[in-house]
């Protein structure tokens, strides 16, 4: 039929027929376009059922409708599925069960997906609303009424996806799971198994005593540039590996063990503190041991600094190896005099801290270093239990085009073995095979053991953490959550000033403000330093991580999302990739000209009196060009954008003449006939005003929204 007969037998216009059947995947242009008899029946039916549950009093049972599944017999309701009807231009109706049509959803694939949409558009994610479904499947009519959504709506969102649906259908409860994602709703049949889940992936400490056994120590080599630290690491490796073991052919995987004395030291193959905190900042401490190199003839230089802050900051013993003492200028003494001014003294100076005069280059020195380390590792007691599931963390990671996404990982706990189901970082697998640091496929890595793996659905990120689950369903489930949460970490805010006074406020905050603090000059961050090590309020605290002249650079940014820091910049600026990292982590930097101001905001985030301070921000200009009366929403104002755009819920302000004769929020906004949430320059578009009907022809809307004052704003 003519889409002009459908609209009347609808009791609608052609234009509200043509929109209907464009919902179904019907194209249709004008009145006189003619409709498939499969398309238009669609519809009628829609309309019939929808007319009928409007009139009908609701009954204390079910009803039961003509034609529908309620008619067949129950054995046979049960064995009957649903069928899909495929709307095309040429009238043929294909028939399959649904479950070849719609893939089971969970939770976590629903949320992931609104997520992602949310992300595209710049908007914080939708508010899901979570129903909790038991049965195995549910008729239309019991799904509306659990989740507060019209039969229609209902109806009309299975058309959308070829599904002729009526009020007593019985439908899988996977088919209504994607159903209902159109409302924000996820129905959670998978509530207990999700529950089961939550803690996957964080390495705690061992509970269970009885089962720990002792495992190797965990070694990083960090100190400055050129001070031979890659060198060092060649040299220890070359000289030790597995005790001197042959025929094994070395290959690099971003860790590796050598043999002292018949046990084992792990050295991860990643030499410099950026790596070290880079694991760190992702949440795993991995590192027992650091080793600061020195050179004995350059002495502490701004990147040993940085080493030995990021050091304390991880809370891991600290081994000095004084490299170079075979060079003809080399002064070990004035290195360990220097050390006093970080609070590492040399044990012949009287102190705690192991100071190793090696040479790297000649071989002196090696067998003394690899001795200190196991002495050091004896009195932490280093130990795991490595009969539970694996867990570990990924050093190195890399796209192999004959295997694949590969992946070192040193094993914190448990045995990892090949054919273990896994979830690591935002993906997940099965170990198909591993190899360790000499290339040979093994079978089992117990703790402490690095070992290259394959398997992986797709390349991990240096610092994620592996984690054996019972099965890889488990496993994809735990991966999307982490993708979801990635999606949503857009929207969190950054670590501030702001939030830490809350804390203080709500008196949440039990530890020290943990600051990274960057200067112009020495004079300057002396005076700093000074400054706050005397701003305490209670038993709050500030705790410099680190300090040092010139601009903020990556380094700091790793340190400080590491630490949870705040970076204070004192008349210094922002290196722009640092900037990015900065952005990318949610990092607050402050820069400061005027001292006494970078002083008064610490306190007042100490006293927890730190409140944000704002200001109202123009966001888009519309003119109003016509008028229309409305008996429910009064006057409405048909406007176009003259600049920016208008968005729902921004503040309102109508000038007349330049002077604002009316304050308030933009609550209805509307494109056509559909509610907008924003309208940008250029387009046409109806809005009114709640609470003001005294619009003209001519009135200018103005939208603007209240932004915090960013902090290096606010210090000029």
């Amino acid at each position: 039929m003519k889409v002009s007969e459908l609209a009347k037998r609808l009791g609608t216009s052609s234009k509200e027929a043509i929109e209907l059947l464009k919902e179904i995947g019907v194209i249709a242009k004008t009145a006189s376009s003619n409709v498939e008899d499969v398309a238009a029946n669609t519809l009628l039916k829609l309309s019939a059922e929808i007319d009928d549950e409007k009139t009908a009093p609701k009954p204390a049972v079910p009803a039961v409708a003509p034609g529908s599944l309620a008619h067949i017999d129950t054995d046979k309701k049960k064995r009957q599925k649903p069928i899909k009807e495929k709307v095309v231009e040429e009238p043929v109706v294909e028939q399959s069960p649904v479950e070849e049509i719609i893939a089971p959803v969970i939770k976590i694939e629903a949320q992931v997906k609104l997520a992602e949409k949310a992300s595209e558009s710049g908007e914080a994610p939708v508010e899901l609303k979570i129903i909790e479904i038991k049965e195995k499947s549910i008729s239309i009519r019991n799904l509306s009424e659990k989740i507060g959504v019209k039969l229609g709506d209902i109806i009309k969102e299975g058309m959308k996806k070829g599904l002729m649906l009526n009020l007593n259908q019985e439908i899988d409860i996977a088919v209504a799971s994607e159903l209902v994602i159109a409302f924000n709703i996820v129905l959670d049949h998978e509530v207990q198994k999700l529950a089961e889940f939550q803690a996957v992936g964080k390495i705690e400490d061992e509970k269970d005593i009885k089962k720990l056994k002792p495992r190797p120590a965990i070694v990083t080599i960090m100190g400055h540039v050129d001070h031979g630290k890659t060198k060092l690491l060649d040299t220890i490796r070359s000289t030790n590996v597995m005790g001197g073991e042959a025929g094994g052919i070395t290959q690099h995987i971003g860790a590796y063990q050598v043999k002292k004395q018949g046990k084992f030291i792990t050295f991860i193959d990643t030499p410099g503190h950026e790596a070290f905190t880079t694991l760190r900042a992702r949440g795993a401490q991995v590192t027992d041991i650091a080793i600061i190199v020195v050179a004995a003839d350059d002495g502490i230089m701004p990147q040993t600094i940085e080493a030995i802050d990021h050091a304390k900051a991880a809370k891991v013993p600290i081994i000095v190896a004084v490299n170079k003492i075979d060079k003809p200028d080399a002064n070990p003494e004035k290195v360990k005099q220097q050390l006093v001014e970080y609070d590492l003294t040399a044990e012949d100076w009287g102190g705690k801290t192991i100071v190793v005069p090696v040479s790297a280059k000649a071989g002196t020195g090696i067998d003394q270093l690899l001795e200190m380390i196991l002495l050091v590792a004896e009195i932490q007691e280093l130990k795991a239990n490595p009969d539970k599931p694996a867990n570990g963390i990924v050093i190195e990671t890399h796209l192999s085009t004959s295997r694949g996404p590969v992946a070192t990982v040193l094993i914190k706990g448990g045995t990892l073995r090949k054919g273990d189901p896994f979830v690591i970082g935002k993906t997940h697998g099965r170990i198909r095979a591993m190899f360790n640091d000499l290339g040979q496929s093994v079978d089992e890595a117990p703790p402490a053991y690095p070992v290259e793996i394959l398997g992986i659905n797709e390349a991990p990120m240096s610092g994620d953490i592996l984690q054996v689950v019972e099965s890889e369903k488990a496993a994809k489930l735990i991966s999307d959550k982490r993708k979801l949460e990635e999606k949503q970490d857009k929207f969190r805010k950054p670590i501030s000033l702001e939030d830490f006074s809350k804390e203080v406020k709500e008196k949440k905050a039990n530890t020290d403000l943990n600051v990274i603090l960057k200067a112009d000059v020495r004079g300057s961050l002396e005076a700093l330093i000074s400054s706050l090590q005397k701003t305490k309020v209670k038993d709050i605290g500030v705790q410099v991580l680190h300090q040092a002249t010139g601009i903020v650079n990556e380094s700091d940014v790793m340190l400080a999302v590491a630490s949870k820091a705040i970076i204070l910049a004192f008349s210094v600026g922002v290196n722009p990739e640092a900037q990015k990292l900065a952005e990318k982590e949610k990092i607050s930097i402050r820069e400061y000209a005027i001292i006494y101001k970078l002083i008064d905001d610490v306190q007042d985030a100490l006293e927890g009196m730190m409140e944000p301070e704002f200001e109202e921000v123009e966001l888009g200009r519309a003119e109003v060009r016509s008028l229309f009366k409305s008996s429910k929403a009064g006057t409405i104002a048909g406007c176009f954008v003259l600049d920016g755009k208008l968005v729902r819920g921004g503040i309102l302000n109508i000038l007349r003449k330049d002077k604002v004769i009316f304050t308030g929020k933009l609550d209805n906004l509307k494109r056509f006939k559909d509610d907008a949430k924003e309208v940008q320059k250029g387009f046409e578009c109806g809005l009114s005003v709640d609470g003001f009907n005294d619009i003209k022809e001519g009135d200018i809307f103005r939208i603007s929204e209240m932004r915090e004052i960013e902090r290096k704003k606010r210090n000029g």
